[in-house]
């Protein structure tokens, strides 16, 4: 029996409308070497949402697995992830929708490039296709994530090219490697641990490339909401986790004096735009949970002379969303 080359997973929650174009875009891959799976994650108490009721499954490739509450996007994946034989592991928010050929080409960028335990894509606004939502992560030495290039014009997008590592809204890994590093970590809930991911692939040795012809349109937080409580406290919890859980050696310690700076130049931000209230329960929290977080700590030989090419370090980085670690090649 030939083994599948891919398993697609979809974590949904309370999807709404997005749901079913986003699988019915799946089924129309020109790559159909794949199998599906929909992990459901529900949706709130009294919800009217019927994303999952009234959903079709496209063919015999989709199933649909219930995963007995909402668990987040963490465990989620991990979970639909457990019993696949497939050589790749393709994760797709249900509020993205593939262009035809976006699993072809990601698993050719794959194919050619075996220093690669991951590949993202270029990302589109869903509804403004003429604009970027991001052409991979990108990774600050002082503890700030975020999409490369997002909100820039599409005609800027960037050619093939290394990256820190994909998006998880629509990111590829071997699934050799996702295993190896021990998959998402759980108590992230959501939010940044695609970021935590690329970290622990890089400390392995592992790199990460962009597939600048496999196109997905994202709707960026179109399901959680990109200014909602949730979003702000889940972000700035994780990222802050992700720091303190894979910077490494001594670095951790010389460059904590910008980690602190910038989270205060947040927390100021954020009270001058009126939400202080759940960045602040973000940092409290993430302090409580530093001790888990440490004894999480892996031991890597990689220093960061040789991690630094792959992440940004200049103040002026984040305010101008760089692209790292190097122009395209």
């Amino acid at each position: 029996m030939s083994v599948i080359r891919a398993r697609v997973i979809v974590v949904a929650y309370a999807s709404g409308s997005y749901l079913q174009p986003c699988l019915d875009a799946l089924a129309a891959q020109t790559f159909r070497d794949f199998e599906a799976v929909i992990a459901d994650n529900g949706a709130p108490p009294g919800s009217a949402d019927r994303s999952i009721a009234d959903l079709r499954l496209p063919d015999a490739r989709f199933t649909l697995r219930d995963m007995g509450g909402n668990l987040g996007f963490a465990v989620g994946n991990n979970r639909a992830a457990a019993d696949a034989t497939s050589e790749f592991l393709v994760l797709l928010n249900p509020d993205a929708v593939p262009e035809p050929q976006w699993l072809e080409r990601m698993i050719a960028a794959a194919d050619v490039n075996p220093q690669a335990a991951s590949v993202g894509a270029l990302q589109l606004r869903l509804e403004e296709p003429h604009i970027m939502d991001g052409v991979g992560d990108v990774w600050h030495v002082a503890g700030l994530a975020w999409r490369a290039g997002e909100g820039k014009p599409a005609a800027q997008a960037p050619g093939d090219g290394e990256i820190f590592g994909p998006c998880g809204a629509a990111a590829l890994y071997r699934t050799a490697d996702f295993r190896a590093a021990g998959g998402f970590y759980e108590p992230f809930f959501c939010y940044c641990e695609d970021v935590d991911l690329a970290f622990r692939l890089r400390l392995m040795g592992r790199g990460s490339v962009r597939a600048s012809d496999a196109v997905v349109r994202h709707a960026g937080s179109g399901i959680t909401g990109r200014a909602s409580d949730f979003t702000l406290f889940h972000g700035h919890r994780n990222r802050i986790w992700t720091y303190w859980r894979n910077m490494p050696g001594v670095w951790l310690w010389v460059f904590l004096p910008y980690h602190l700076i910038f989270n205060a130049l947040y927390m100021a931000l954020a009270i001058r735009r009126g939400f202080p209230r759940p960045i602040w329960r973000a940092y409290r929290a993430a302090w409580a949970g530093l001790p888990a977080i440490l004894a999480a700590r892996r031991r890597s030989p990689f220093g960061l002379r040789a991690l630094l090419p792959a992440m940004a370090w200049t103040p002026w980085s984040p305010w101008n969303r760089e692209l790292r670690p190097r122009p395209p090649r």
